[in-house]
């Protein structure tokens, strides 16, 4: 155990660090970095395991931080055992720089997760627990069994609706090898806490089954013994609630004291005040960025320590991997990122069916041929028909994670996140499902996943106004147009941040399920329908699909007019098609499960399929912006332009338009 002296001295070093890196920036976050240096210290200098040879060894504790906005903090800490230099620590918020204004996940610089938007950070740890209690379960690999996951929260964290989902979760699972400590300072970027909260938090907390301990979390042996009881339970989840001081050793250019103030949550100190802080904190204000020799010296001794606690849990490991050598290559392979082995032609489909029961059939197989899969959904597995795959598997209960399916309940967000959490931890594909409409509430993962570039599959069914009597709370209408534009945004390696397919009837969901398989670098997601689908003309190539558009089996040469859908619309222009046919007019039907793809070929192949200045008429049961970049100025869409409507799904066929007399008589008037 390191003396209390030096301990505060490097909680000093990091408020001294993280201040100065929001001073020199001119923006950021001093006041939060500042208060919570005590906790990040003593985890860091005295429980964390990690191997600073190896930092994406498997059986590595993770420290996840919801508050991206202390990046400040994690930055500094992570300077002290080697991961960011001086200098790197100068450029904080600059272009270029891997010290950005919220941490972005970089696993070999000890960032487990990208942090910002609050209360998505912690579910992360959330899912990643459970993908260490999954892992233990299915290898028997003991690594997995001694893995802690840390999350760190702050009061906006815990007042984001997300973390009654995490809250609810962990405690139902009994995730004991999650510890989060909560920075409770009672200070917001505008308020303080109590102008907009009296809940008892550790009430609400014991009340999902967590262990919870209240402390001084700016003491660093409460600190400690808040650890080792949270490290000691073994049916809870822990939760440290840590009163810490806003902008703690803050002194103001009168140098009174600037602590627990929210000016200091959200902008630099300034002027004198920075001043007479840094000498308040023991620091040069002409050279603060510097790590103190004792500082040093500690965790350099804590880095011998790892060596030897990391050597104990390899050797450990090795002996596994002796006695069970196909489950350890299994492992590596799962830990590797690569797509898994399936056999695809054991997918068996039934014609005409709906795109739903068609994923059904493929995630019957996949729970059977690739046992690192989870999936999950959100109270809606008989409808969504995630129960193709929990029917070959069982739900995790507490106690018990020999199963791969995750029930979580009525919360899109909460799951999406776990399963982020899930995919961040390694080892695991994660897949979770439910009605496409209900993506609104999941955007904001969706929208972190692509940003971490994470492979998580998102399952969404009854596609569109078909949903019929439910009427338009259930109808999707703008959702396809919100979640295609991920398909046109890049990622920062210069790919489509989403893999978005919408298949057209039950074989191409096989397809579409294989390219979703095959994606290990984005998010994928599959839009499927509730009602049954006419099969595509036989001879249709299905491979094809995985160009994004190809042309449909019975298609013209020379077509006058070429018709253009995604998903169950495709299988309306076949119809139409017929009766086009009949007054002598040649067509051809080109399905486009993923414009996204489709942009991604040469443009030879894109005119091969839809040449420029053709007559092309478009077919959508969302909103008509969804075929514009593919039918142009120049053609013709139909769509939906209003909300939906509560009626059989026939009865809205006929009434909007969505009818094969329809697609005649649009065509016809536009020749």
């Amino acid at each position: 155990m390191n003396s209390k002296q030096v301990m505060d001295h490097a909680a000093d070093n990091i408020r001294i660090l993280a201040a100065s890196m929001v001073e020199k920036a001119k923006s950021g976050h001093p006041g939060g970095a500042m208060g919570g240096a005590d906790f990040i210290n003593v985890l860091y200098a005295e429980y964390l395991q990690y191997d600073p040879q190896n930092p994406t060894w498997e059986g590595r504790d993770r420290f996840f931080l919801d508050p991206g906005h202390m990046a400040p903090m994690l930055y500094s800490q992570l300077a002290l055992i080697g991961k960011f230099s001086i200098d790197e620590l100068k450029q904080l918020r600059q272009w270029g720089s891997p010290t950005p204004g919220h941490p972005e996940v970089d696993v070999k610089r000890g960032i487990e997760n990208t942090s910002g938007p609050l209360g998505q950070g912690h579910i992360f740890a959330v899912g990643a627990a459970i993908a260490a209690k999954f892992l233990a379960a299915r290898t028997g690999n003991p690594t997995f069994a001694k893995e802690t996951i840390y999350a760190y929260i702050s009061d906006g964290g815990i007042q984001e609706e997300i973390s009654q989902g995490g809250g609810r979760i962990a405690g139902c699972l009994g995730l004991d090898n999650l510890v989060m400590f909560y920075d409770s300072n009672d200070i917001q970027l505008s308020t303080e806490t109590s102008a907009v909260t009296t809940e008892d938090t550790a009430m609400k907390y014991r009340s999902w089954g967590w262990n919870v301990i209240e402390i001084n979390g700016n003491d660093c042996q409460q600190i400690r013994e808040a650890l080792d009881a949270a490290k000691a339970e073994s049916k809870r989840p822990t939760l440290i609630i840590g009163k810490c001081i806003m902008g703690k050793g803050a002194r103001k250019d009168d140098n009174s004291s600037y602590e627990h103030n929210c000016k200091t949550h959200g902008a630099p100190l300034g002027g004198d005040a920075y001043k007479n802080t840094m000498i308040n904190l023991g620091a040069d204000p002409e050279n603060p960025f510097v790590i103190f020799d004792d500082v040093k010296e500690m965790y350099a001794k804590r880095a011998e320590e790892l060596k030897a606690i990391v050597a104990a849990r390899h050797e450990e490991e090795n002996a596994w991997a002796a006695a069970n050598p196909e489950k350890a290559a299994q492992l590596k392979e799962w830990f590797s990122g690569a797509a898994p082995k399936i056999d695809w032609t054991s997918v068996q489909q039934k014609a005409n069916d709906a795109t739903r029961n068609a994923s059904a059939a493929v995630l019957g197989v996949l729970a059977e041929q690739v046992p690192n899969m989870i999936c999950a959904s959100a109270d809606l597995s008989n409808s969504d028909k995630t129960d193709g795959f929990l029917k070959k598997t069982h739900a995790f209960v507490n106690g018990d994670f020999s199963g791969a399916f995750f029930q979580a309940g009525v919360a899109e967000l909460t799951m999406a996140c776990c399963c982020i959490g899930m995919t961040l931890h390694g080892g695991v594909i994660a897949a979770c499902g439910t009605f496409f409409v209900f993506s609104d509430y999941m955007k904001p993962a969706i929208r972190m996943a692509a940003l971490m570039q994470l492979p998580v599959k998102f399952i969404w069914t009854h596609d569109a106004f078909r949903v019929g009597e439910d009427g338009p709370t259930h109808e999707p209408v703008e959702q396809e147009a919100q979640i295609r534009l991920m398909e046109k945004l890049k990622n920062h390696h210069g790919k489509n941040s989403m893999l978005v397919l919408r298949p057209a009837d039950a074989e191409e969901t096989t397809v579409c399920w294989k390219l979703a398989m095959e994606n290990v670098d984005t998010p994928s997601a599959l839009i499927l329908s509730r009602q049954n689908i006419t099969m595509l003309p036989a001879g249709t190539d299905y491979s094809q699909a995985a160009k994004g558009a190809y042309i449909v089996a019975g298609s013209d040469e020379n077509p006058d007019v070429i018709l253009v859908a995604s998903g169950s619309e495709v299988s309306t222009l076949a119809a139409g098609a017929e009766l086009l046919h009949k007054d002598g007019i040649k067509t051809r039907i080109v399905s486009v499960p993923s414009e996204g793809l489709f942009r991604n070929q040469s443009k030879e192949y894109q005119e091969s399929i839809i040449p420029a200045g053709a007559k092309v008429f478009g077919l959508t049961a969302g909103l008509p912006v969804n075929l514009q970049g593919l039918v142009g100025a120049n053609g013709k869409i139909w769509g939906l332009e209003s909300f939906g409507f509560s009626a059989p799904y026939k009865v809205l066929d006929e009434k909007l338009g969505f009818t094969a007399e329809n697609v005649y008589n649009q065509v016809k008037a536009m020749l």
